[in-house]
């Protein structure tokens, strides 16, 4: 079972959340409201899509990487993937 499967509760918190700050953000633009708030917001959406990131790596990492019956060219796919992931997010 895949750590996305024994997870999911946890995530869909997380990424509902992350949905709530968004739409928070977009009404917030819409009202007009001071930057420093709009600010606000833009770092807390970032936080949390961070924090949701690095939960979702953790686990792979523990279930792809760390899995001792994994191949070494199973491990080396598997990093390659999550290198163009990180390569990606990290731009």
């Amino acid at each position: 079972m895949g750590h996305t499967i024994k997870d999911q509760k946890k995530l869909l918190t997380r990424v509902r959340r992350i949905k709530g700050q968004s739409e928070a953000l977009e009404r917030a633009l819409e009202a007009g409201s001071e930057c420093a708030a709009i600010l606000q917001q833009i770092a807390a959406i970032r936080g949390a899509v961070n924090g949701l990131m690095a939960e979702v790596l953790e686990g792979h990492l523990r279930d792809h990487l760390g899995a001792e019956d994994r191949t070494a060219e199973q491990r080396h796919e598997d990093l390659e993937q999550v290198m163009g992931v990180l390569r990606s997010y990290l731009k």
